[in-house]
């Protein structure tokens, strides 16, 4: 999905002064997370706003609010947002997620996040890829504090990550009392393990349920699951 411009079904994402480009773990949380019952979301980590975009279409009176540290990738993901057809709802801030969860007064029912998640030491010599990419500018012990304080009571937190970082995310959160509630196992075909895990947290306790989802068959043809999740994003849907 690299390219300096990805053309969606109702949108279109210029990328091309994004470290991070339009890939599948954005695609696929921005085709997931919510419901109809959320009224205002916040994205940790806006990048080309891919995420944001996505949940705009799908749900059409929501309030979207993301907060993005690199200043490249916040002015491309604003130009991205007011091309949009849902430019009037979304805000999108250039600031770190530290000072912004300590400064805004409001609260989401929705929280997003597709957030950093290499070590330090596995850095590489591409500045903004490491900021994307590495946890040191956002670590997960950041990320919860504050979701914790801008997470609604009955609010939601979805996140995507490899299964080794979630298991570490789903420890740290319960010490901010979240809760894994669902849990989405993404494998790029059946015989192979996760490649990705969509989590949802909240504050009420629940045992967690578990889904899958794969992406290709036993012929490297997309399933009808994974082409029906993104028929309404995709081109080649």
């Amino acid at each position: 999905m690299s390219k300096s411009y990805f053309q969606f079904k109702q949108f279109g994402i210029k990328q091309d002064h994004c470290a991070m480009k339009v890939g599948t773990d954005g695609v696929l949380l921005g085709a997931l997370a919510g419901n109809e019952k959320a009224k205002n979301m916040l994205e940790i980590g806006v990048g080309t706003g891919v995420v944001s975009l996505m949940i705009a279409q799908r749900f059409g009176s929501m309030k979207i609010t993301g907060v993005e540290l690199d200043q490249d990738a916040y002015n491309q993901a604003l130009e991205n947002a007011r091309n949009s057809p849902w430019w009037n709802r979304i805000s999108f801030y250039h600031q770190d997620f530290q000072s912004f969860s300590k400064e805004v007064s409001e609260k989401f029912d929705l929280i997003v996040s597709n957030p950093p998640y290499f070590p330090n030491h596995l850095k590489s010599a591409d500045t903004k890829r490491n900021l994307a990419l590495h946890n040191d500018s956002l670590s997960f012990d950041d990320l919860l504090d504050g979701v914790e304080s801008l997470l609604l009571e009955k609010g939601k937190f979805w996140v995507i990550l490899p299964s080794k970082e979630m298991r570490l995310l789903e420890r740290k959160a319960l010490s901010k009392n979240l809760h894994a509630e669902w849990q989405l196992l993404v494998k790029d075909s059946e015989s192979k393990p996760a490649i990705r895990e969509i989590q949802v947290f909240s504050f009420e306790m629940v045992e967690k349920s578990t889904e899958s989802l794969v992406m290709k068959n036993e012929n490297g043809e997309y399933t009808l699951a994974y082409s029906g999740l993104l028929k309404e994003f995709l081109l080649i849907f």
